[in-house]
């Protein structure tokens, strides 16, 4: 965005004043061509919040519902439903331009194609594999407007929110993995909408701390468990410490930033686990048969258990965290 941002200011006038609200820009985004003290950025991502908080923005999880904005910039993401919410969120909060921004791969044109089914959008600005383009707030696209849903399976999702059509097979299968016995307090990290949470708080548990970075994810669980020992952070698991040390893991850790495969996520989701796990605590574990994480838990833990899992899974338990000493 950062590359057609200025082009677009130099076609439009911004107005003098008034908030303009950034929706979802990743991670980094240079925003240098909107005034900093007028801007307020808006992720459901809490690493991409603290990021822009750190060099002075405003951030929000979503937009304000009191709020009206003079220009609302969209960043289009790669679920369709959730970029047409995001929009549909602008139009109705903002007084000026609505403007769309995104790569071809997240779907521009076809973005392009369907706002202008239902109203006047300017011609396209395309440069670094993108494009970007304007429109009128105030229009009608509520028909756009989506949130938490209850799913015919029984659960809350969202746009946008992983596994959003279904049960992840991977978390199924952990849940099959997981001991009957489970006491004392668990971490969930990267909980998601809580699939994995749900079924260990059947287990005769302390707590369980659900440990999301992605805020509608969150607000998703909040709806699919219910349960009074569940205790909800919208937190990056890499950095997050509990109030105490707790007595066992469970994650499907995510493994993309963006669009590019990072196991560097997952191997940081393990050294989490190992920081803040009792000595005698367990991490359990699934993740995609490639992803090379056996060297980053061995040396985290003392024992690690291949519980087999399947030709797309890998299941592990790890045991006993290994402390650094000094």
């Amino acid at each position: 965005m950062s590359d057609r941002l200025p082009l677009a200011l130099d076609a439009v006038t911004l107005p003098s004043d008034g908030l303009i609200a950034v929706l979802h820009p990743a991670n980094g985004t240079d925003l240098s061509a909107l005034p900093r003290e007028r801007v307020l950025v808006v992720s459901p991502m809490a690493t991409v919040c603290a990021g822009f908080a750190a060099r002075g923005y405003e951030v929000a999880p979503e937009l304000p519902a009191d709020t009206r904005f003079a220009t609302s910039v969209v960043c289009l993401t790669r679920a369709r439903a959730e970029a047409q919410a995001l929009i549909a969120g602008a139009m109705a909060r903002t007084d000026g331009l609505v403007i769309v921004d995104g790569q071809k791969t997240d779907g521009a044109d076809s973005m392009l194609k369907a706002m202008r089914a239902r109203g006047d959008v300017s011609a396209p600005i395309s440069k670094a594999h993108g494009k970007i383009y304007w429109a009128d707030g105030g229009a009608d696209f509520s028909e756009w407007a989506k949130g938490p849903e209850l799913q015919p399976g029984g659960f809350w999702t969202a746009p946008g929110v992983f596994s959003a059509d279904g049960v992840d097979p991977a978390s199924e299968l952990l849940v099959q993995a997981l001991p009957e016995v489970m006491v004392g307090t668990v971490a969930d990290l990267g909980a998601g909408w809580g699939y994995l949470s749900a079924h260990v708080l059947t287990r005769d548990v302390k707590a369980v701390h659900l440990v999301e970075a992605h805020d509608m994810a969150l607000q998703c669980a909040r709806h699919n468990v219910t349960d009074p020992r569940a205790v909800f952070h919208w937190a990056d698991a890499t950095t997050w410490t509990p109030p105490e040390l707790v007595d066992a893991v469970v994650m499907n850790a995510p493994f993309h930033t963006g669009r590019a495969a990072d196991p560097s996520l997952g191997r940081a989701f393990i050294a989490t686990a190992a920081r803040i796990l009792k000595p005698h605590g367990a991490l359990w574990m699934v993740a995609n048969r490639h992803l090379p994480y056996e060297e980053a838990l061995t040396d985290a833990f003392v024992k690690v258990v291949d519980l087999e899992g399947d030709a797309r899974f890998k299941l592990v338990r790890a045991e006993r965290p290994k402390r650094k000493r000094g």
